[in-house]
């Protein structure tokens, strides 16, 4: 199975960029993006039910802002728009589908660089999700959470990070945040297999041709419980993929 994740920053910007023909070519099984910035009524078929697979939206209440749709080409058993606190969920931040062997939580997680009330929110959002998804843990659930994750947590996972440690995205407590999600039974999929690779990002500024310097950040992550890490086969940033300012990642996983 292949799942694929990317924060495409606008689905109807990214479709005019390759989108599309991105996904023929890929042909993932389950695709997860974020930052949508479109609400269902404002896409046409193609975008709705790419290449015929059926999607699921999670829209914030403001419009043009944030947004996440998951693209299967099977019906999933369930599917949440939430984790039943509407201070987040109001904002679109999840598509949670129920398949038979594991859980797929989609995640835009907030960014938190535009004032303090925002970096406020981001850490209670890190806080309560986590312990969210650590009840699932205790119940020995498989669970596998993806998306724009709004947090790099290795010094080699930024361009600079002596600089940036004073930015939102590598701050001490957002790295310490990250790490108490991954002790709580999470793996990073692709430090897994490439735990000393550098030079590696997922996302870069659109200031100062970042993308050209590579100036990145990595950013963008696919984290499995400790019980399915021996079913992924590989996971890999698609970091020469155009069409936004983050790149996909793609997991191949053995179920």
């Amino acid at each position: 199975m292949k799942i694929i994740s990317w924060n495409v920053n606008g689905i109807r910007a990214c479709a005019k960029r390759g989108f599309l023909e991105f996904i023929k070519r890929e042909d993932p099984d389950i695709l997860c993006i974020q930052e949508t910035k479109a609400h269902p009524d404002q896409l046409d078929e193609e975008l709705l039910h790419p290449l015929g697979r059926v999607g699921y939206f999670s829209s914030a209440e403001r419009k043009g802002y944030s947004g996440t749709a998951t693209f299967l080409k099977q019906q999933p058993d369930d599917v949440y728009h939430g984790i039943r606190i509407k201070k987040f969920d109001s904002e679109g931040r999840f598509v949670v589908t129920e398949q038979k062997d594991f859980t797929l939580y989609n995640v835009y997680f907030p960014n938190g660089a535009a004032r303090e009330e925002r970096h406020l929110y981001k850490m209670e959002f890190l806080d309560k999700f986590t312990k969210h998804l650590k009840k699932k843990i205790d119940n020995n659930e498989k669970v596998i959470v993806v998306g724009d994750y709004n947090v790099a947590y290795l010094d080699y996972d930024v361009f600079d990070p002596v600089r940036l440690s004073k930015c939102s995205g590598f701050l001490p407590e957002e790295r310490e945040c990250f790490k108490s999600y991954l002790d709580i039974g999470f793996i990073d999929t692709f430090r897994y297999f490439y735990p000393k690779e550098e030079q590696i990002y997922t996302w870069w500024s659109y200031r100062e041709n970042a993308r050209i310097a590579n100036r990145g950040w990595r950013i963008d992550h696919i984290c499995v419980t400790e019980n399915l890490i021996g079913k992924v086969k590989d996971t890999k940033i698609l970091d020469q993929q155009l069409g936004s300012d983050h790149c996909p990642v793609v997991m191949e996983i053995d179920l």
